[in-house]
Protein backbone atom coordinates (compact mmCIF):
# COMPACT_ATOMS: atom_id res chain seq x y z
CA UNK A 1 0.00 0.00 0.00
CA UNK A 2 3.09 2.14 0.98
CA UNK A 3 6.20 2.30 -0.42
CA UNK A 4 9.08 4.66 0.16
CA UNK A 5 12.31 4.43 -1.89
CA UNK A 6 15.12 5.54 -1.14
CA UNK A 7 13.65 8.53 0.80
CA UNK A 8 16.24 12.14 1.43
CA UNK A 9 14.52 15.12 2.55
CA UNK A 10 16.08 17.71 5.22
CA UNK A 11 15.23 21.62 5.95
CA UNK A 12 17.18 23.57 3.97
CA UNK A 13 21.19 22.28 3.57
CA UNK A 14 20.51 19.45 7.14
CA UNK A 15 19.55 16.48 5.35
CA UNK A 16 17.76 14.64 8.16
CA UNK A 17 16.41 11.39 6.44
CA UNK A 18 19.06 9.62 4.52
CA UNK A 19 18.29 6.42 2.56
CA UNK A 20 15.12 4.97 4.00
CA UNK A 21 12.99 2.37 2.77
CA UNK A 22 10.16 1.47 4.14
CA UNK A 23 6.80 -0.78 2.88
CA UNK A 24 3.38 -0.43 4.82
CA UNK A 25 1.10 -3.39 3.89
CA UNK A 26 -2.63 -3.51 3.09
CA UNK A 27 -4.79 -3.29 6.99
CA UNK A 28 -1.09 -3.98 8.59
CA UNK A 29 -0.14 -2.00 11.51
CA UNK A 30 3.55 -0.82 11.04
CA UNK A 31 5.19 1.42 13.97
CA UNK A 32 8.32 3.50 13.42
CA UNK A 33 10.70 4.26 16.99
CA UNK A 34 13.58 6.00 17.48
CA UNK A 35 14.80 8.76 19.66
CA UNK A 36 13.59 12.35 19.95
CA UNK A 37 15.06 13.86 16.84
CA UNK A 38 16.04 11.05 14.98
CA UNK A 39 13.87 12.24 11.76
CA UNK A 40 10.83 10.48 12.43
CA UNK A 41 8.42 13.47 12.24
CA UNK A 42 10.18 14.51 9.25
CA UNK A 43 9.85 11.53 7.48
CA UNK A 44 5.50 11.38 8.01
CA UNK A 45 5.46 14.64 6.75
CA UNK A 46 7.43 14.20 3.83
CA UNK A 47 5.21 11.23 2.68
CA UNK A 48 2.35 13.78 2.78
CA UNK A 49 4.51 15.81 0.99
CA UNK A 50 4.70 18.38 3.43
CA UNK A 51 8.33 18.44 2.89
CA UNK A 52 10.40 18.37 -0.05
CA UNK A 53 12.06 15.04 -1.10
CA UNK A 54 16.14 15.65 -1.72
CA UNK A 55 15.28 12.27 -3.35
CA UNK A 56 13.72 9.31 -3.64
CA UNK A 57 9.81 8.46 -4.52
CA UNK A 58 6.96 7.77 -2.19
CA UNK A 59 3.77 5.27 -4.15
CA UNK A 60 1.12 4.21 -3.06
CA UNK A 61 -1.13 1.76 -3.75
CA UNK A 62 1.31 1.39 -6.67
CA UNK A 63 0.91 5.13 -8.09
CA UNK A 64 3.78 7.81 -7.91
CA UNK A 65 2.66 10.67 -5.01
CA UNK A 66 6.08 11.94 -5.13
CA UNK A 67 5.33 15.21 -7.21
CA UNK A 68 1.69 15.63 -5.79
CA UNK A 69 0.43 18.40 -3.00
CA UNK A 70 -0.37 17.37 0.21
CA UNK A 71 -4.06 17.51 -0.70
CA UNK A 72 -4.27 15.41 -3.84
CA UNK A 73 -2.10 13.02 -0.87
CA UNK A 74 -4.63 13.28 1.39
CA UNK A 75 -7.78 12.83 -1.75
CA UNK A 76 -5.76 9.87 -2.64
CA UNK A 77 -6.70 7.97 0.70
CA UNK A 78 -4.11 8.45 3.25
CA UNK A 79 -5.05 10.32 6.63
CA UNK A 80 -2.98 12.32 8.82
CA UNK A 81 -2.50 13.14 12.19
CA UNK A 82 0.61 15.26 12.61
CA UNK A 83 2.37 15.59 16.28
CA UNK A 84 1.20 18.27 18.05
CA UNK A 85 -2.38 17.29 16.77
CA UNK A 86 -2.67 20.78 14.90
CA UNK A 87 -6.49 20.88 14.91
CA UNK A 88 -8.25 24.71 14.37
CA UNK A 89 -8.71 26.05 17.55
CA UNK A 90 -10.87 29.08 17.16
CA UNK A 91 -13.74 26.54 14.53
CA UNK A 92 -16.05 24.21 16.60
CA UNK A 93 -15.38 20.74 17.03
CA UNK A 94 -18.26 20.21 14.14
CA UNK A 95 -16.54 22.21 11.49
CA UNK A 96 -13.09 20.79 12.15
CA UNK A 97 -14.55 17.31 11.64
CA UNK A 98 -16.50 18.35 8.23
CA UNK A 99 -13.06 20.17 7.40
CA UNK A 100 -11.91 16.23 7.51
CA UNK A 101 -14.79 15.70 4.49
CA UNK A 102 -12.51 17.89 1.83
CA UNK A 103 -10.53 14.85 1.14
CA UNK A 104 -13.13 11.92 1.10
CA UNK A 105 -12.83 10.77 -2.65
CA UNK A 106 -17.00 10.33 -2.64
CA UNK A 107 -17.33 13.89 -2.38
CA UNK A 108 -19.30 13.01 1.38
CA UNK A 109 -21.13 15.98 2.62
CA UNK A 110 -22.30 14.68 6.07
CA UNK A 111 -20.08 12.92 9.09
CA UNK A 112 -20.34 8.99 9.19
CA UNK A 113 -22.24 8.10 12.11
CA UNK A 114 -19.63 5.78 13.16
CA UNK A 115 -17.19 8.85 13.61
CA UNK A 116 -19.51 8.71 16.95
CA UNK A 117 -19.64 5.48 17.99
CA UNK A 118 -15.79 5.26 17.74
CA UNK A 119 -15.66 9.33 19.23
CA UNK A 120 -18.99 9.47 21.70
CA UNK A 121 -17.65 11.94 23.48
CA UNK A 122 -17.46 14.63 20.42
CA UNK A 123 -20.97 13.82 19.72
CA UNK A 124 -21.17 15.84 23.13
CA UNK A 125 -19.06 18.54 21.94
CA UNK A 126 -19.55 19.56 18.68
CA UNK A 127 -20.59 22.78 18.97
CA UNK A 128 -17.10 23.69 21.35
CA UNK A 129 -14.51 25.56 19.92
CA UNK A 130 -11.86 22.93 19.76
CA UNK A 131 -9.22 25.37 21.75
CA UNK A 132 -11.44 24.73 24.88
CA UNK A 133 -10.69 20.73 24.74
CA UNK A 134 -8.18 18.80 26.73
CA UNK A 135 -5.11 17.63 25.38
CA UNK A 136 -6.48 14.18 24.88
CA UNK A 137 -9.72 15.78 23.53
CA UNK A 138 -8.00 17.75 20.80
CA UNK A 139 -5.92 14.33 19.75
CA UNK A 140 -9.40 12.15 19.80
CA UNK A 141 -10.59 15.39 17.51
CA UNK A 142 -7.49 14.96 15.27
CA UNK A 143 -8.09 11.44 14.51
CA UNK A 144 -11.42 11.81 14.36
CA UNK A 145 -11.04 14.29 11.60
CA UNK A 146 -8.78 11.95 9.77
CA UNK A 147 -10.87 8.99 9.63
CA UNK A 148 -13.91 11.27 8.77
CA UNK A 149 -12.72 10.92 5.21
CA UNK A 150 -12.42 7.30 4.93
CA UNK A 151 -8.74 6.94 4.49
CA UNK A 152 -7.03 3.35 3.79
CA UNK A 153 -4.11 4.45 5.40
CA UNK A 154 -3.64 7.01 8.79
CA UNK A 155 -0.30 8.25 9.52
CA UNK A 156 -0.25 8.67 13.67
CA UNK A 157 2.86 10.50 14.91
CA UNK A 158 2.84 9.97 18.52
CA UNK A 159 -0.44 10.29 19.17
CA UNK A 160 -0.32 9.29 22.53
CA UNK A 161 2.01 11.97 23.53
CA UNK A 162 1.20 14.29 26.78
CA UNK A 163 -2.22 12.75 26.91
CA UNK A 164 -3.56 12.20 30.14
CA UNK A 165 -3.74 7.85 31.12
CA UNK A 166 -7.65 7.65 30.47
CA UNK A 167 -7.38 8.97 27.25
CA UNK A 168 -4.05 7.33 26.36
CA UNK A 169 -5.88 4.28 26.66
CA UNK A 170 -9.09 5.34 24.25
CA UNK A 171 -6.57 6.20 21.38
CA UNK A 172 -4.69 2.31 22.48
CA UNK A 173 -8.65 0.85 22.18
CA UNK A 174 -9.28 3.06 18.61
CA UNK A 175 -5.85 1.63 17.14
CA UNK A 176 -6.41 -2.16 18.07
CA UNK A 177 -10.15 -1.79 16.44
CA UNK A 178 -8.52 -0.66 13.18
CA UNK A 179 -6.41 -3.89 13.07
CA UNK A 180 -9.25 -5.95 14.23
CA UNK A 181 -10.90 -4.82 11.32
CA UNK A 182 -8.04 -4.98 8.91
CA UNK A 183 -9.82 -2.39 6.93
CA UNK A 184 -7.10 0.71 6.97
CA UNK A 185 -3.49 0.47 7.28
CA UNK A 186 -1.24 2.83 9.82
CA UNK A 187 2.13 4.33 10.35
CA UNK A 188 2.42 4.77 13.80
CA UNK A 189 5.61 6.56 15.38
CA UNK A 190 5.44 5.46 19.22
CA UNK A 191 7.69 5.81 21.94
CA UNK A 192 5.93 3.31 24.09
CA UNK A 193 7.59 0.13 23.69
CA UNK A 194 5.10 -2.03 25.58
CA UNK A 195 2.29 -0.56 23.31
CA UNK A 196 3.95 -0.72 19.84
CA UNK A 197 5.18 -4.33 20.56
CA UNK A 198 1.31 -5.49 21.41
CA UNK A 199 -0.36 -3.69 18.61
CA UNK A 200 2.29 -3.71 15.48
CA UNK A 201 2.64 -6.29 12.82
CA UNK A 202 5.77 -4.60 11.98
CA UNK A 203 9.07 -2.82 13.12
CA UNK A 204 11.11 0.19 11.95
CA UNK A 205 13.45 1.57 14.14
CA UNK A 206 15.16 5.11 12.90
CA UNK A 207 18.35 6.59 14.01
CA UNK A 208 20.11 9.55 12.78
CA UNK A 209 17.65 9.92 10.19
CA UNK A 210 18.63 6.24 8.57
CA UNK A 211 16.41 2.81 9.02
CA UNK A 212 19.35 0.78 11.67
CA UNK A 213 16.34 -2.24 12.51
CA UNK A 214 13.34 -3.92 11.53
CA UNK A 215 11.49 -6.93 11.52
CA UNK A 216 8.43 -8.51 12.98
CA UNK A 217 7.97 -9.71 16.37
CA UNK A 218 9.83 -12.61 15.97
CA UNK A 219 12.79 -10.96 14.06
CA UNK A 220 13.36 -8.26 16.09
CA UNK A 221 13.83 -8.23 19.79
CA UNK A 222 13.25 -5.81 22.28
CA UNK A 223 16.83 -5.71 23.31
CA UNK A 224 17.45 -4.62 19.87
CA UNK A 225 15.25 -1.78 20.05
CA UNK A 226 16.08 -0.74 23.06
CA UNK A 227 19.78 0.26 22.37
CA UNK A 228 18.53 2.50 19.60
CA UNK A 229 15.71 4.26 22.37
CA UNK A 230 17.72 4.62 25.18
CA UNK A 231 19.84 8.07 25.69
Amino acid sequence: MLDLQRLEAGYGESMVIRNVNLRVNPGQIVCMMGRNGVGKSTLMKSIMGLIRLKSGSVFYNECDLTSLSPDRRAKSGIGYVPQGRDIFPQLTVEENLLLGLEAAADRRKKLPETLFDTFPALRQMLHRKGGDLSGGQQQQLAIARALASGPKLLLLDEPMEGIQPSIVMEIEAIIETIKRNREIAVLLVEQSLEFATSIADYYYVLDRGTIVAEGNAEQLSEDQVKKHLTV
